[in-house]
Order: structure tokens, then C-alpha cells, then sequence
């Protein structure tokens, strides 16, 4: 075993998936290599756009020689920023959003970060979840969320590090950072590995204490130092299942600086759950999601059609039982139809003739199905889980039936409403023609306000999440007494730089503030004397210059 200050993990054997990594990663860095020579042919191709072409056909008309191909975006990005570094050029947005690899990354307003966790057994027994040596539970190591921390042997600041590197190589901004921890079940590692994790985390984006050989330093203070940091925390993510959320582990979470759980809810039938082996009852899922709403965490629910006894029928019934009035209500949702895998217990039902997956027209149909009756509140992350389909038997085997689910609707003449299918995007905002909009729902022991600013074309250009306990402050959080819960607060469009405008952008018009204030005159209205945000470390100066002020672990404003 090797030791992480004081703690251990599995050492990486000859043979494994880490050394396959390896050899991968380096191929990558050979392939992003770049000439002198590649920089002055990226300078006329950008010299091209500057001057009105399009990206496409510019590094067309400058092909690489004898016959190689055509410049990467990543070349064109490293010319930019070569140019405006010398102060040859200005700084041009305009320019660097047109040659900026995958933008859809950063659409949302956020750049999300992923990072995996070290090989640890779960809890829990699920016949569906695979296995896989050196991998922390139903993670397997070629699925392309899963091969950075491979590749970087589970280190949470050469993680970070490595993919900040490569966002910036690609043009996208790395200020407002979202962080999600993925690995399993979060809550059943030890405590003192999950605070060195995200101590790790924030001196990566901090760029501080590379070697970790500063000794015992307290995560608080790394936390200080990052919310005037180049790249700040916005949100903080982890996974884990219901039976281990208690009011106990919520209190670490927000310690740590955790602002939204991913929990396995996976179905809504208790039969199922048993069948499947899952270890906890819908009961035990209600109670636990109301508990974190009730604390003020944003909810990402992952539900699983196609598990052990479930049908086409049943699964569709399961899925309206997810917004039933006063219930789940999860503000996200990761669709992960579940799949055949020989590393899981599922294998040998199958095998037996006692399972048997949907095929890829029946996901389409249920998925179509589905869709449509997603509350406009929930935005759908999800609706496969992207594992390489060589590791799938039998079934759907396309991990790209989000387009093909679109395509069936748009035949069908219907849509989805849910906020991803909403998100304003590459739109400019007129903040005049934009309607205030409020959706009132009841979810656990809350009334939630969904409020939304919303295009003539019903484009969502950002919204807020309040949250009225209707048992006030039953977890009892000192904090949160006599306080109304702003749980979000997102605004849409590209993801910009702070001090950076655009013109017309989501992000820059304001949208945020006059939410904060619609909520704040709801939470009067009805009593509330404080308003509390569930504030992330990187977006404490945000919410205090909206009047919020410090507390123990969230930002509250007095309102009366």
C-alpha cells in the first residue's frame, strides 16, 4: 500500500488500467505538441476569422503540409493566446469563443471539473453496480469520466490541476469552477481522506502547496484563500446514497464546502429496490432528500429504469412517483437505464434467462415517453450513463440517445421543458422583454419557489431556488432559524471570465441580483426575518456584496 499523508490506497500493479492510462496520456501529450511552425500557420488561419471567415473553412484554406490533416482548435487557442501575451494583439472574446474547442462545456455559465476518488469497497450490495480492481465501486476505467483520475493514480490535486491545464489549451474560462467528486459512496469514506480530498482540491485551483508538504493545513483557511482565488470554488458536488445521509454528515458536507448531493434514489418501488439489493427503502430516500433540502443542498437524483422486475410499464409509473406533491422533487435528474455488464451480479440473472435488457427502441420509446412530464423546476443531466459499449452483453448499446430521444420528439410533435432543454446558451438577453416567472411546488417538508427569468420564446436566461421550511429549522441549524433557504442561484450563457463582460450576456445583465430580491420579498412577506444562502466558497464575495453576511456555515442577510 502507499500512504497519502497518513492515509493508504491500492498501489498500482503492472498490467493495470492505471499503466494502460499512461500510455494513453502520453500519446495525448504528443498529439498536443505545437511547432513553430503550427503557430504561424494558426496565426493566418486566425487572422482569417478576425477578418470575418468561419472557423471551418479558414483552417481549410491552411492545411497542414504533406497531406497531414488540418490545425487543431487547441493550436488556434495557444496562437491567441501567444498574440495577446506579446501584446500583439487585444484581448478579443469574440475571436476566442469562435475557435474555443466543445463550448457547449461552459454553456450552463459553469466549468465543471471532475474528479474520481481512490478504490474503495460500498456499503452496499446493488446486483446492477460493477466491479473492477483498482477502481472505486461501479467505476470502470475506460469510461472517459473515469480515465483522469486513472491516469493520475486518484491524486485529487493532479486531477484538478491536469484539467484546468487542458480547459485553458481549449479556450475555455477557469475562474467559476465547479468541482464534482465522484467515486461511489462519498459518505463511506473516512473522514480525515475526504477532508485531505478536498483540501487537495481547493490548492489546486488555489495553486498552492503542489508537493503537499506543508504539513496539517486546516481546510478552512485554504478555503479563505480561495475566494479571491484565479479560479474559485462555485459549487461543490458529491455522491452518496440515502442511508448514509444524516443530519451529522450534512454538517461535515457544509464544513468541507459542499453545496449539491448526488444521491442514488435509483427507483421508487420498494419491490424493486429489494430485488435489486439496493440496502435502504423509498422511505429512507423521502426522508433523506428532505433532510438535505431542509439544509439547503441542491438534489441531483440518479433513477435507474430497466433494474431486476422492473417493465416498460412499471418504469413509467416509477417515474411520475418521482414528483409526486410533497415528495422527491429533485432540482436534477441523471436518467441511467441500467446495463447488462459481466462485472456485476446482474450477469448471472441473466444468464440464467431471469433479466433481460430493454433494446435500443424500447429506451428511445420510454424515454420519449418520459420526457415530456419533467416539471420545468428539474433539468435532466443525463439519460445514459456513458459506458463504452464493449463492456456491455446485451441491450442498448448507443450512448448517445439523448439526440435520438430529441429526434422521436420532435416527430411526436411534443418537448421537454426541463431546464437543460431551456438554457438560454449562445442567446443574447434583453433584460426588457424578459417575464419574471414563479413556479410553487411542495417538496418534503417545504414549499419551494422555482423563480425563473424567461425569453418570449421560452428560453430560461437564469433562475433561483427558494426554499420555505414548513417545519421551521427541524434540523436545527443556527444558522437557519427563522431563515427562508436560497438553495441556487444560476444564470445562463457562456461561461464568462469575472470583471468580464459581453454584450447582451445572461451573466452580465443583472438577472442574479433581481432574483435574490424577488426572493427576498417572498421570505418577508411570509414571516421570514432572515434569508440564508447555501453559499459556495467562491461565490461568498458575490452574496456579500447582495448584503449576506458570514455565519457558521452559510451566508444569511437580515430581512426585517
Amino acid at each position: 500500500m502507499l500512504s497519502i499523508t497518513g492515509l493508504t490506497r491500492p498501489a498500482i500493479l503492472p498490467g493495470s488500467s492505471y499503466n494502460t492510462g499512461m500510455d494513453a496520456k502520453e500519446a495525448w501529450r504528443k498529439k498536443r505538441e505545437i511547432t513553430p511552425d503550427d503557430l504561424t500557420l494558426a496565426r493566418q488561419v486566425l487572422e482569417e476569422i478576425r477578418a470575418g471567415a468561419e472557423p471551418r473553412a479558414a483552417l481549410r484554406a491552411h492545411p497542414l503540409p504533406a497531406g497531414a490533416g488540418f490545425l487543431a482548435k487547441h493550436t488556434l487557442v495557444a496562437a491567441y493566446d501567444d498574440l495577446v501575451s506579446r501584446g500583439e494583439w487585444s484581448p478579443d472574446p469574440a475571436l476566442l469563443a469562435a475557435i474555443r474547442m466543445k463550448p457547449v462545456r461552459t454553456l450552463s455559465g459553469v466549468t465543471t471539473i471532475t474528479v474520481l476518488t481512490r478504490p474503495s469497497p460500498c456499503p452496499g450490495h446493488c446486483i446492477f453496480c460493477p466491479t473492477e480492481e483498482n477502481m472505486p465501486q461501479s467505476y470502470l476505467s475506460d469510461e472517459p469520466g473515469a480515465r483522469r483520475g486513472v491516469e493520475n493514480d486518484f491524486d485529487p490535486y493532479r486531477q484538478v490541476a491536469s484539467r484546468l491545464q487542458a480547459l485553458r489549451e481549449v479556450g475555455h474560462p477557469t475562474d467559476k469552477i465547479e468541482l464534482l467528486i465522484l467515486g461511489g459512496s462519498w459518505t463511506a469514506y473516512p473522514k480525515p481522506y475526504q477532508e485531505w480530498f478536498v483540501r487537495r482540491c481547493f490548492e489546486a485551483l488555489n495553486g498552492e502547496n503542489p508537493e503537499d508538504n506543508r504539513g496539517d493545513v486546516p481546510l478552512a483557511e485554504v478555503h479563505d484563500r480561495n475566494v479571491g482565488a484565479r479560479h474559485r470554488n462555485v459549487g461543490l458536488v458529491v455522491e452518496t446514497r440515502p442511508d448514509l445521509i444524516t443530519r451529522e454528515e450534512l454538517m461535515a458536507y457544509r464544513r468541507m464546502g459542499v453545496t449539491k448531493l448526488q444521491v442514488g434514489i435509483q427507483s421508487m418501488d420498494d419491490h424493486i429496490l429489494e430485488l435489486n439489493q439496493r440496502g435502504h427503502t423509498v422511505a429512507e430516500a423521502l426522508e433523506a432528500v428532505a433532510m438535505a433540502r431542509a439544509a439547503g443542498f441542491k438534489i441531483v437524483a440518479h433513477w435507474m429504469p430497466n433494474l431486476l422486475g422492473a417493465t416498460l410499464a412499471s418504469d413509467r409509473e416509477d417515474f411520475q412517483r418521482l414528483w409526486e406533491d410533497g415528495g422527491l422533487q429533485p432540482d436534477e435528474l441523471k436518467i441511467y437505464p441500467c446495463q447488462l455488464l459481466r462485472n456485476a451480479a446482474l450477469y448471472q440473472y441473466w444468464q440464467r434467462g431471469e433479466y433481460q435488457p430493454y433494446t435500443e427502441q424500447q429506451l428511445i420509446d420510454l424515454l420519449a415517453d418520459i420526457k415530456p412530464n419533467v416539471p420545468r423546476f428539474c433539468r435532466i443531466n443525463r439519460v445514459i450513463r456513458d459506458i463504452p459499449s464493449t463492456n456491455v452483453v446485451a441491450g442498448n448499446l448507443n450512448t448517445s440517445l439523448r439526440q435520438d430521444v430529441a429526434r422521436e420528439l420532435a416527430a411526436r410533435g411534443t418537448r421537454c421543458q426541463c431546464v437543460r432543454c431551456r438554457e438560454i446558451r449562445k442567446g443574447r438577453v434583453d433584460p426588457a422583454n424578459l417575464d419574471l416567472h414563479e413556479l410553487v411546488y411542495r417538496a418534503g417538508h417545504a414549499t419551494e419557489y422555482f423563480l425563473s427569468f424567461d425569453t418570449p420564446t421560452d428560453e430560461l436566461a437564469g433562475f433561483l431556488r427558494l426554499s420555505l421550511p414548513g417545519e421551521p429549522n427541524w434540523l436545527n441549524i443556527p444558522d437557519l432559524a427563522s431563515a427562508a433557504i436560497i438553495r441556487e442561484v444560476h444564470v445562463f450563457g457562456q461561461s464568462l471570465e469575472v470583471g468580464s463582460e459581453r454584450l447582451g450576456a445572461a451573466q452580465h445583465v443583472g438577472l442574479g441580483k433581481r432574483l435574490i430580491e424577488v426572493a427576498a420579498e417572498i421570505a418577508r412577506a411570509r414571516g421570514y426575518r432572515h434569508l440564508a444562502v447555501i453559499s459556495a466558497v467562491g461565490t461568498r464575495d458575490y452574496y456579500a456584496a447582495r448584503g449576506f453576511e458570514p455565519g457558521q456555515l452559510y451566508m444569511v442577510r437580515q430581512l426585517q
